[in-house]
């Protein structure tokens, strides 16, 4: 919103220079944008002048001499232009002064005569396109009369950003009426007092009627007549102030119409009313396809849902955003209907945006006027068309409308406002506020009731809006004291789900992987390319309504997706491997949350229940991995590698993890396992497939991916029993334990764990072998064992004798032996 200063000082002068006003506007109403300029760097050196004669220059024929009375006796101005005279009052600019484009003018001796200025043409001055003439003022102006008092010569522009909610604040008088408020200084009466005189023949339905078929999508239209309309150019003063408002003057009657918007926030249209067939508008709403060609000459085509303004012959605008080539307003018009109407700001909101179309007018239409102000830009327009164009208005206003709603009451409770804002405002401040905002105030004991005014309408609705209002004019930032918010006895802290999913990522990331957040936002087919069926909960996607994008238009249900997108891209890009983690939400048609709040959600027992997000790790590798925490040096992640980084995890959570064999359908047979957490299915852990490596161009790559509610439940975080460091030796031995191919590892730790009792401290498989020395369909398994007692040092005799009963276990249990 662009609000040329002087403008809007001839409503409202605080007496603050354009810098000032816009800093003042920008702590208690609407915020700056910045300050801009448009005309000359100064007005100093641009007077009124009174051309006293002007005569043909001696040696060229189309150069006239001219003397000029600029208030410091006549002057001699040579002029180019056809139409200069004796008698005229024009702008005049002197030697020394600087023109709108930077240059300084300068004396000049044109064919022999000396000129001692220019007499200025509306394009020199920057207010128009007209060059080839110079521009005459109205008389009264006497010489020497700085310019600057009559046209905006240097203009300092405000530029604002009101909220979509201050309509009002996109006019220039509702700008004035805040600076207002907060300066109280004082505010010229309303444009819209008075109305033009009515001097026409006949009445208005003699010349035009309006139907409207969509009321609650017009709930106002009013319309007047004008006959003798003579179409010219604006008079200076009126295009100074379009021009630095950023509109192009055109004519009068259109550049009237714009003006009026400018200043009320109500647009307006003029149509020509002899090519408005029948002399009837229908407002209606369009026939499917339906075609126009607007005035940027551009052919529309419109659905269902928009409004139009038609004649008998079909549409002549589009309701509130734009009129039609076929109706506007040219050279050889003579009698005007002007339109003044209140839209649906949804409809007109929805339609701009289908059409690819924002003009001003729907700028303002989206936000949603009140019916009455209406009838306030139709009296401001129709005094000018009188006055600029000489027109005569027909008596009567065509006014179709719909209820219009009446003015709201709200009620300001005593002392509400100070508990509110933490800030004493006195009672009798509270009343001139608001009565400076236009609100009737009527005071009610401690209470006060407030009317609001029509251009507040849907803005102030409830007490605390009053607040505000009461609030920002007094002035946050010079009245709200600094205060830090009050401590409390016990400050905010992390929940223990919070807390163990955080241990959980730093563990994690101390493994060697790199933590990333990808977008919860993916591809439906993504599911497809894991290989994981339709009949899988995972693959039944939900997707977005409004996406951005096909490529992120469903929730993910794994986060296995993410981490391969990652890691193929930096394997693109010249990583030689990766390590990656993520902690985050998948989102699930079915299932049934575990654990407290919503972390939860498992793999077991699925059935239809509403969405919900389990909250869930996963790590994935790819490349060589360096050899601390891994199996080798630079060894290729695999099954077992990432079976220790799970497990690692879960031993820095407290919580025990079982993986026993079974797939998914993104992970190599044979390579895979699921994770149970207290014998409940928590999550998977193997190779990822290669045809699943080949859809990402990856050679390789291992992964798991866990619940954590179900780890978090089972976690003895928290618990933990510490016991004293023990200073004697431990005894280490190694055992070779043969057993049949089909026994697995994990039941001969839990065995061997069980039969060597408190001495057994701890347990590590480092070797398998299957040959010829251990026979066919039998395998030997390698631990080393360490032995170690808190209170002595143990003898080979007490060592011996947890071996025998290992030996005793294995043989009795699971058929195995002690290889010698």
């Amino acid at each position: 919103m662009k609000v040329p200063y002087s403008w809007l000082t001839s409503y409202c002068d605080p007496g603050l220079s354009a810098e000032e006003v816009g800093e003042t506007l920008s702590m208690h109403s609407i915020e700056l944008e910045r300050i801009s300029h448009v005309g000359a760097p100064s007005s100093e050196g641009f007077v009124v002048g009174r051309v006293l004669s002007a005569e043909p220059h001696p040696n060229a024929d189309r150069l006239r001499v001219c003397e000029v009375e600029t208030g410091e006796g006549a002057r001699t101005i040579v002029c180019g232009a056809s139409n200069v005279a004796a008698g005229q009052t024009v702008a005049v600019v002197t030697p020394g002064a600087r023109m709108p484009g930077g240059e300084k003018l300068k004396r000049a001796k044109l064919r022999g005569v000396e000129s001692d200025g220019m007499i200025l043409s509306e394009q020199e001055l920057g207010i128009g396109d007209d060059h080839e003439g110079i521009m005459v003022l109205d008389p009264g102006p006497e010489p020497g009369t700085p310019l600057a008092e009559v046209l905006a010569v240097a203009e300092p522009v405000i530029e604002l950003e009101p909220t979509s909610n201050r309509v009002d604040c996109f006019g220039v008088y509702g700008v004035a009426r805040e600076l207002h408020a907060v300066t109280a200084a004082e505010l010229a009466p309303p444009p819209w007092d008075g109305d033009a005189e009515a001097t026409g023949e006949g009445t208005v339905d003699d010349y035009a009627s309006v139907t409207v078929e969509v009321p609650k999508l017009c709930p106002r239209f009013s319309a007047r007549v004008f006959t003798e309309v003579e179409i010219g150019p604006s008079p200076p003063w009126l295009k100074s102030r379009l021009t630095a408002a950023g509109m192009r003057p055109i004519n009068n009657v259109v550049d009237i119409t714009n003006y009026v918007m400018l200043m009320t926030a109500q647009p307006l249209h003029a149509f020509d009313l002899d090519e408005v067939r029948g002399g009837g508008i229908i407002v209606r709403t369009a026939r499917e396809g339906e075609t126009m060609t607007t005035l940027d000459g551009t052919e529309r085509s419109f659905d269902a849902d928009t409004v139009l303004v038609c004649d008998r012959d079909g549409p002549t605008g589009i309701a509130g955003i734009m009129g039609g080539l076929v109706s506007e307003v040219s050279e050889s018009t003579t009698r005007v209907l002007l339109e003044v109407a209140t839209w649906n700001g949804v409809n007109i909101l929805r339609t701009s945006r289908k059409l690819g179309l924002r003009t001003d007018a729907s700028n303002r239409n989206e936000k949603q006027l009140h019916p009455e102000l209406a009838l306030r830009a139709q009296r401001i327009a129709s005094r000018l068309l009188v006055e600029l164009c000489g027109a005569r208005m027909v008596p009567g206003t065509i006014d179709a409308a719909a209820e219009i709603p009446g003015p709201r009451r709200v009620r300001l409770r005593g002392g509400r406002a100070e508990r509110l804002l933490g800030l004493a405002i006195p009672f009798a401040d509270q009343v001139a506020y608001l009565r400076r905002l236009d609100f009737e105030v009527e005071p009610d004991g401690d209470d006060l009731e407030a009317t609001g005014p029509f251009h507040r309408h849907y803005d102030v609705t409830r007490e605390a809006d009053l607040i505000e209002e009461v609030g920002r004019i007094h002035g946050y930032a010079e009245h709200l004291p600094a205060t830090l918010p009050a401590a409390t006895a016990r400050g905010g802290r992390l929940s223990r789900e919070q807390h163990l999913r955080r241990r959980a990522e730093d563990l994690a990331r101390d493994l060697g992987f790199d933590g990333i957040v990808t977008l919860s936002l993916t591809d439906p087919g993504q599911p497809g390319r894991l290989r994981i069926g339709d009949d899988d909960p995972r693959a039944a996607t939900i997707r977005i309504s409004n996406p951005l994008s096909i490529d992120h238009s469903a929730l993910r249900t794994t986060l296995l997706g993410g981490l391969l997108d990652v890691a193929r891209y930096n394997l693109a890009h010249g990583a030689r491997r990766v390590a990656l983690y993520e902690s985050g939400r998948a989102c699930l048609r079915e299932g049934e949350p575990l654990g407290e709040g919503t972390l939860g959600g498992s793999f077991a027992g699925l059935r239809p229940a509403p969405a919900f997000e389990p909250w869930r790790l996963a790590c994935l590798a790819s490349g060589p991995l360096p050899g601390a925490g891994w199996r080798g040096e630079a060894a290729e992640p695999d099954f077992y590698s990432l079976k220790g980084a799970l497990e690692g995890v879960a031993a820095g959570l407290g919580c025990a993890v079982e993986v026993v064999p079974g797939g998914q359908p993104f992970l190599s047979p044979g390579r895979a396992g699921r994770v149970l957490v207290d014998g409940a299915e928590a999550g998977w852990v193997g190779e990822i497939h290669p045809l699943v490596c080949r859809a990402w161009d990856l050679d390789s790559a291992a992964a798991f991916e866990i619940d954590l509610a179900p780890v978090v439940e089972a976690s003895r975080s928290g618990s933990e029993q510490y016991e004293d460091v023990i200073s004697f030796p431990a005894v280490e031995q190694d055992i070779a334990v043969v057993v049949a191919d089909e026994v697995e590892a994990a039941q001969i730790r839990a065995l061997v764990a069980e039969a060597g009792g408190e001495l057994l401290r701890s347990i590590a498989v480092f070797d398998l072998y299957r040959g010829e020395q251990v026979g066919e369909g039998r395998k030997s398994l390698a631990l080393r064992l360490e032995f170690r007692a808190a209170d002595r040092t143990l003898t080979d005799e007490e060592v011996a004798a947890v071996r025998e009963r290992i030996e005793r276990e294995l043989a009795e249990r699971l058929g195995g032996s002690l290889r010698g």
